[in-house]
Parts: C-alpha cells; sequence; structure tokens
C-alpha cells in the first residue's frame, strides 16, 4: 500500500491483518512447527516452536478469561526476557487487555505506584525475587487481586491466597469449559483498541503510561519493512528490557511479521558472551551497548603486544579508508582483503558479529566517530530516533544511505517539522494515542491538529535527514547567554574507552563543567599497567594519574569546540552506577537532572 499518504481513520494492514494478534495467530499456523524461539536451560541452548508460542499463549489467555480479566484492564509482567514474557504479553493483548511490562530494576515503590497508576488486578513476577517485591508493600497495592509467578525455585513451601504459579494458570485455562473464546475474543481485537501500555523512564517525572494501539505498531511493520530488510532464516538476540518500545518492536513484533527466531540472552551481565554464542543477523543495541564493545576491543589492543597493536591499528586504518571510499582502488581492496584476513574478520567473529548485515543504535545519541569505528571493522551500525510515543522507530539510516551524524530519513508515512523554538514535531499513524488517565499531559505533548512534541531539539537537512541537537530540558543558556546543545559535547567524551558517561553542566553559570563516569575496566588497566595503588572504585577515582587521564580527554575534547563550549572543570563520579541506581534509567540514559541534584556538593566545588 502507498504508506506516505495515510488519512487518519484509513485501515493499515500487514500482510492482510490489521492487529497485532491476528498477525500473530497467523504465523503460529503457518510456521507451527518451525522454531521460533530459542533459550538457555542448565547452559544448553534450548528451542520452542511457532506452536508452542501460540497453544501456550492460548491457554494463559483463557486462565486470565478465567480470572475475570477483561477488556482494556492493564495485566502487568515483571520479569527478565524470556520467552513466558511473551507468551503473556501475546495471552493478554488477545483477549483484549492490556499488556505492561514492570522493569526487573525497579523498586518496589515504583511497582507499587506502576500497580496504583495501572489499575491492573493481574500482575506476572518472574521469581522469588521479584515477588518478594509485591509482598514488601502488597498493603500499598491492593488492587492487585492475582500474582502469577513463572518460577518456583525458592518458593516450594510458599503458600499464599493471592498467589499462584504460571502452570497452575495454564492448567486453569486448559480446562475452560469454552475453549474458543480465546479465538473470539482474539478476532473482537480493534486496530484502534490499545496493543499495549509502555511507561517512560521517569527522567523528567513519575512515569507515565503511553497507549500503543494496534494501529500504531501495524504501521512500524508496514513503513519498516519498506526501509529495511527482514529475512525468514534471521537469527536475533533478544537483551534489552521488554518494558521498553524498541525491544519490543524488535524483538516481538518485527519477528511476528517476518518469521525470525528470537534467542534470550540468560541474564543482562551475559550479553557479550550470548552475542558470540548466537552471532545474530541483525541486532539492535543503546549506544551503551556499542561503547563497551568498542572499550573491550581497545583493552584487547593495549593486552597485544607491540606488533599486535601496530598490526590492528594497520587494519583499523585500512578499513575506515575502504568504508570511506565509494570506488576503491584494486590496491586498497587488496590491502583491505588482507587486513580482513588477518584481523577485523577475528574481530567480528569475535565480538559475535561476523554475520551481522545491519546493527542499530537508538534510545539515545551516539557519537559519530564511534559509528565510523565499526564501520571500519566491517560492521555496518546506524542510527535510528523514535521515543515511546513514535511506537519506537521514526527515522532511521539504511545501510545503502547512512549519513553518519544524523538520525536518517522519516519512514514512509512519518511526517516531521520543526517549529519556531526548534522543536521537533513528529505526525503519521506512528504517534501514540495518549497517555494512561492523563488527559492534561496527553494535551500537552498532541497539538490539536494531531503533531507530536517531542522535546527534541532537530533540524532537518535538505535530502530530507534529520539530526537531533539535543534535548530542549537539556539546553544550556549560559550566564553571558549562549545556548548550548550538551549532547555532543558529551558524545565526544564518551568516545574515550577511559569514559563511560558524561553530563556536561552550566545552566545560568559563567562557564562549563563536566560530571564524568569513568569506564572501570579500561581505568582499571591503566592503573594497573602503572602501578597505580587503588582498592575499590571510589579510590580508583580519586588516584592523581586517573585525574590526569581524564583531564587529557577533556583537554582534547576542548580543542573540537569554540572556547564558550569547552569544559573548564571537571568531577569523577565516585559510584559505580547500573541500571539498578537511581542515577540511571534502565537502558542506561543518565537522569541528568537527578545525577544534578545528587552530586551538587561536586558541581558547587567548580564554581
Amino acid at each position: 500500500m502507498e504508506i506516505a499518504r495515510i488519512d487518519a481513520e484509513e485501515v493499515i494492514a500487514f500482510d492482510g491483518h490489521a492487529t497485532i494478534v491476528s498477525l500473530w495467530a497467523d504465523r503460529c499456523a503457518r510456521y507451527s512447527d518451525r522454531v521460533c524461539h530459542r533459550a538457555k536451560e542448565l547452559g544448553i541452548w534450548q528451542s520452542y516452536s511457532w506452536r508452542d508460542y501460540y497453544e501456550t499463549a492460548r491457554k494463559i489467555g483463557l486462565g486470565l478469561l478465567q480470572l475475570g480479566v477483561t477488556r482494556g484492564e492493564p495485566v502487568l509482567i515483571l520479569a527478565e526476557d524470556r520467552r513466558e514474557w511473551l507468551y503473556c504479553d501475546l495471552a493478554a493483548a488477545s483477549i483484549g487487555a492490556i499488556p505492561t511490562g514492570v522493569y526487573t530494576t525497579d523498586s518496589p515503590q515504583q511497582l507499587a505506584y506502576l500497580a496504583q497508576d495501572s489499575g491492573a488486578r493481574v500482575l506476572f513476577v518472574e521469581n522469588d525475587e521479584q515477588l518478594d517485591k509485591w509482598i514488601a508493600l502488597r498493603a500499598e497495592m491492593p488492587g492487585i487481586e492475582h500474582v502469577i509467578v513463572f518460577d518456583r525455585d525458592g518458593l516450594a513451601d510458599f503458600a499464599h491466597p493471592r498467589v499462584m504459579f504460571l502452570d497452575a494458570l495454564v492448567a486453569l485455562g486448559e480446562a475452560d469449559p469454552d475453549p474458543e473464546r480465546f479465538e473470539r475474543a482474539l478476532r473482537a481485537v480493534r486496530p484502534e483498541e490499545p496493543r499495549m501500555l509502555i511507561y517512560t523512564s521517569g527522567t523528567t517525572g513519575p512515569p507515565k503510561g503511553a497507549i500503543l494501539t494496534h494501529r500504531n505498531m501495524i504501521f512500524q511493520l508496514v513503513a519498516g519493512s519498506s526501509m529495511l530488510d527482514f529475512h525468514e532464516t534471521d537469527n536475533l538476540l533478544c537483551f534489552l528490557p521488554l518494558c521498553h518500545v524498541l525491544e519490543r518492536l524488535v524483538s516481538v513484533e518485527a519477528p511476528l511479521a517476518h518469521g525470525a527466531v528470537v534467542n534470550f540472552a540468560e541474564s543482562p551481565e551475559t550479553v557479550f558472551e550470548n552475542l558470540q554464542e548466537v552471532s545474530p543477523d541483525v541486532f539492535a543495541g543503546v549506544p551503551r551497548i556499542w561503547e563497551k564493545i568498542y572499550s573491550r576491543v581497545m583493552i584487547m589492543r593495549s593486552e597485544a603486544g607491540p606488533v599486535g597493536a601496530r598490526a590492528f591499528d594497520w587494519a583499523l586504518r585500512v578499513g575506515a579508508r575502504r568504508a570511506g571510499a565509494a570506488r576503491p582502488s584494486p590496491w586498497l581492496r587488496l590491502q583491505h582483503g588482507l587486513a580482513d584476513l588477518l584481523v577485523l574478520g577475528n574481530l567480528r567473529r569475535m565480538l559475535g558479529l561476523s554475520k551481522a548485515r545491519r546493527v542499530t543504535s537508538g534510545a539515545a545519541p551516539i557519537s559519530p566517530e564511534l559509528i565510523g569505528w565499526f564501520a571500519a571493522i566491517g560492521v555496518p551500525l546506524v542510527e535510528g530516533f523514535g521515543m515511546t510515543e513514535t511506537a519506537g522507530v521514526a527515522t532511521i539510516n539504511t545501510t545503502d544511505d547512512n549519513r553518519v551524524g544524523t538520525v536518517g530519513a522519516p519512514l514512509p508515512g512519518v511526517r516531521l517539522r520543526i517549529d519556531d523554538t526548534g522543536e521537533l514535531l513528529v505526525g503519521g499513524p506512528g504517534v501514540f494515542a495518549g497517555y494512561w488517565k492523563r488527559p492534561e499531559k496527553t494535551a500537552e505533548t498532541i497539538t490539536p491538529d494531531g503533531w507530536l512534541r517531542t522535546g527534541d531539539l532537530g533540524r532537518i537537512g535538505n535530502d530530507g535527514h534529520l539530526t537531533i541537537t539535543g534535548r530542549m530540558k537539556d539546553l544550556i543558556i549560559t550566564a553571558g547567554g549562549k545556548n548550548i546543545t550538551p549532547a555532543e559535547i558529551e558524545n565526544k567524551l564518551k568516545f574515550s574507552p577511559y569514559i563511560a558517561d558524561a553530563v556536561v553542566i552550566g545552566d545560568r553559570r559563567k562557564y562549563l563543567t563536566c560530571l564524568v563516569m569513568i569506564d572501570q575496566e579500561n581505568v582499571e588497566k591503566f592503573a594497573q599497567d602503572r602501578q597505580v595503588p587503588f582498592s575499590d572504585f571510589a579510590s580508583l577515582t580519586r588516584a592523581a594519574e586517573v585525574r590526569e587521564l581524564i583531564g587529557s580527554v577533556v583537554s582534547e575534547t576542548n580543542r573540537q569546540f569554540a572556547q564558550v563550549e569547552q569544559i573548564k572543570d571537571f568531577r569523577l563520579i565516585e559510584i559505580q552506577l547500573t541500571a539498578e541506581d537511581e542515577e540511571l534509567t534502565p537502558t542506561m540514559k543518565l537522569k541528568r537532572d537527578f545525577v544534578s541534584r545528587r552530586h551538587a556538593a561536586l558541581i558547587d566545588e567548580m564554581y
């Protein structure tokens, strides 16, 4: 269909299906005994079919109906990435309920907030650790009537009138006296109804539930397929939280459309090992993943010895020239073939990226230098832009048209414009239906004529490609009246293998300063090589040699900017942050305001 001109009420269909659940049922019937999911059990990869997907989700859906779950009712899922997450997701969606993910890093207080705000009566939890969060504050979650636990480990003797295990729910559904009502409910789901409820990360206040409809997600599949290539034979690795719209799109919706196999990472800590084992054909990650891969390789380079380091540097230079050459000479092709044989091919295999025909970065800005580095080693890394409120992707580069420094061209059917304040507005069928129970916030975010206010500053090139220059709320206006967007400076700093993250400070102040979070692995290696004494992360950040190292990175970065944009002072954050810490979102983005408040004393020292 021609999706560049979709009317607001026009039906959008992928392969004849206007809802995700209709498409899912069709694919499960079509692919039947073909492998759909793979997961590790006791260290061995096990395979599960499309038939397993449908039959188990169907029984869970019937069980939910037996528990009284009704259309339009949120159902909470609190678990790491695993096939049961998807079974519960499609089970709830197929009966007209609204699956709603909860991050496993959320505290009991955050879970209580989501339970109260959503009004959910059913909560799925993965294990005893997540169950403890409900137990700790169950008095603050009186609306939760049923808690369903995936794993029995550690709960053999546990009993509570509101708690049951997933296998018991499956058995309840299996015994339903009217087994056809699951299919009747599935057929009754309409395109304009909610497919999922996704709570925003809460970087600027309490999380808000964004309602994404079946129409939103079907549009993503139709528009995405027109720009990107997908194959039935693709292997994918699911590792970002399924609560996040990007992973939901990549590991749930897109595989339904194209029949790909989804492999589940064992845990967030084993992502790099699982990446090596799976060697996916396409892979989507956040900038922190790509920065971490780069840092690991640079550690290996430093440990390779003089000969190995020189060979790596030579191969990287050749790879960079080959990546940047529209018409490489025969001599360059020969050199690159040798570099790929001796160094680059082995590196890609070691990283688990030897089969990757496309890898994507999203959810936060990424350094153009990092994209160039991956291109040099032969990994086609492209950047896209989207947000929960655009149902995932609004713009994206492609491997054939990768305009580094931009976030790509809009998907067909997506409209972009920049208003008088410099804010990017997005229109089209991907724009979400609004915030759950927040009509006033919806009105603030969606204009009367249907444009989404993104909160991003940007510019649109003559070629239609979008460049994001920063967030409106992050805009720094110095005491001298100079407007500065900190993202570009921060990305330059993060390209150093010694810096994991950075926050530039300076709003209404005389000059810019910076809070820096060092990369633990690389800085520890630096300290060990130079026999710098340290006992823990905090003492590492206090070492004079480490401060000098980061100071040299800051100085080098300053040379790339005008004087008013240069960092005059910096401090190292002495805490090693993880997704469990309040400073970081689950997708590893620093909460700028929270960091600034928590480390106010460090900031004041610099002024």
